[in-house]
């Protein structure tokens, strides 16, 4: 705490008294201008970082009733939408806290990824770990989506339907101009809808801006955070900024910071990659949808799935089937229902695997996952760079190859090359200087951010790579022991792991 200093003269300097103090005032006063006001304060950020919590019910919050009834308390944290103007709009972060059972250590701040995934319920996923008896579990909705407010709103519910063929499933037969002229109208949807303001504002910088507001709301003077996915671009920039204000950081399924979030052909032959290990686990019953030869489940598939580009089933149609399948691949776990909708798909009904892409898409955070990835990735607004990236994202799943347009000169523009706010991010190794050592956590097959960005990040970080050798996309807190347990000692009393330590299932 400040204490003023006992008035005491300097020596050869005089200390004035309070009646000399006033004469002072009293004359600069007088010699004050009216044409030149002394003007109110200018707005700074201290009012944000000085802001008390005040912890209650989540009732009123998406997906409240379920966080209460896990004994979840909720509040909302202020932000300015432009940290540039602290005076200006502000946004409220919803955030959620499962209180620590034992003695507790620090808060943990958690991301579940993206860009835009809600992350309100994530602490009900570590409730059981053993992080939950020593750390305050922290979920938060970051800006734009969720419990928070204002939203990023592109579409209507009912637009977010019908318009899943261009924006979401790529409709291959559609024609480039009609595909282009929906993105741009998708696009300037966006900016009329949401504000131009906070469209230039949901980036990773501006969210890991208030990460750092929402760890001084809580109390700590450094952040313990864990991030899955999009949340290790979260991580790997909140470390850019305040390095000094970290205290542990586990970033498991990293995203390559070199590479746009969500680089096609990197994240096409990660997707075959897992494609191939499911292919090959499947061929081992001998009623797999794909044939008992793994070599021929690409060719199978296909035969399998084209026909719905031009005779959807009742909904299902050739982009949805591909959704589900994709959203089937980020986890083992969920094989044997991709294998149910593709035995089901064989015999005429799609209903499983439309309630399987149904399931993995939802319109407001799908709203700002375009933003955040129209802000921050390198815009491609040639058709032939957009073909050729095509081209080669087919090449490298052709598992997914829908054997149209390969010739085509050129390919439509996606909404990001229409996108009306200029970019705020682009991907670039990252400059961190006095940065603690942290963890990072990866899978040898994950099929969303594949193996060797890790590595990448790893090093750029100075951090601890843990390697998991299986085929899913994230492996802490999975139940995998070998890769828990250092996490979870590391989080609680900063003992980082020995580094290259290898994990497997047996």
């Amino acid at each position: 705490m400040f204490k003023p200093r006992k008035a005491t003269a300097a020596p050869g300097h005089v200390m004035l008294l309070p009646a000399a103090l006033a004469a002072i005032a009293l004359l600069v006063t007088s010699c004050t201008s009216d044409k030149d006001p002394v003007g109110p304060p200018v707005p700074t950020l201290d009012p944000y970082y000085r802001q008390t919590l005040s912890w209650g019910s989540c009732d009123g919050y998406q997906g409240g009733e379920e966080l209460g009834a896990a004994g979840i308390e909720c509040a909302r944290v202020l932000v300015p939408i432009d940290y540039g103007k602290p005076g200006g709009d502000t946004a409220r972060i919803a955030i959620s806290r499962l209180r620590a059972t034992g003695t507790r250590v620090a808060s943990l701040l958690t991301n579940p990824g993206g860009p835009g995934a809600p992350g309100l319920a994530l602490p009900l996923a570590l409730a059981k770990s053993p992080v939950a008896e020593r750390l305050d579990v922290i979920g938060m909705d970051v800006r734009g989506l969720g419990a928070s407010a204002p939203h990023v709103s592109c579409r209507s519910v009912a637009e977010f339907e019908t318009g899943q063929r261009v924006l979401g499933r790529t409709d291959p037969l559609a024609e480039i101009d009609q595909v282009e002229e929906e993105n741009e109208d998708y696009a300037n949807s966006c900016a009329r809808r949401t504000g131009r303001t906070l469209l230039a504002h949901v980036g990773t910088v501006d969210v890991a801006r208030d990460m750092d507001v929402v760890r001084s709301a809580l109390g700590e003077q450094k952040l313990t955070y864990f991030g899955g996915s999009y949340g290790t671009r979260l991580g790997s920039t909140y470390a850019e900024l305040f390095p000094d204000r970290v205290r542990a950081m586990v970033l498991d399924a990293p995203v390559d910071p070199t590479t746009n979030i969500g680089d096609e052909v990197i994240t096409a032959a990660g997707f075959q990659q897992a494609f191939d290990a499911y292919a090959a686990d499947c061929a081992k019953a001998p009623d797999c949808p794909l044939g008992t030869d793994p070599k021929k489940a690409n060719l199978n598939y296909r035969a399998l799935v084209s026909p719905l580009i031009q005779h959807p089933i009742r909904g299902l149609d050739y982009g949805a089937v591909i959704t589900a399948t994709i959203a089937a691949l980020y986890h083992p776990s969920s094989w044997p229902d991709l294998t149910k909708g593709l035995t089901d798909l064989a015999k005429g009904r799609g209903d499983a695997l439309l309630g399987e892409a149904t399931a993995y898409e939802d319109a407001s955070s799908d709203d700002v996952h375009r933003a955040v990835l129209c802000l921050e990735e390198v815009r491609v607004t040639d058709r032939a760079v957009a073909a050729d990236i095509v081209r080669r994202s087919r090449a490298a799943a052709p598992a997914f190859d829908d054997a149209t347009g390969n010739a085509n000169a050129s390919a439509p523009l996606d909404a990001c090359a229409f996108w009306p706010v200029p970019p705020t991010a682009q991907p670039h190794v990252p400059k961190v200087v006095g940065l603690p050592k942290v963890v990072v956590v990866a899978a040898t097959g994950d099929p969303a951010t594949p193996y060797p960005g890790a590595v990448t990040l790893a090093k750029t970080l100075g951090a601890t790579l843990i390697t998991y050798e299986g085929t899913q996309h994230g492996a802490a807190f999975e139940g995998i022991a070998c890769v828990d347990q250092p996490v979870v000692k590391y989080l609680i009393d900063l003992t980082a792991p020995a580094d290259g330590l290898r994990c497997s299932k047996t």
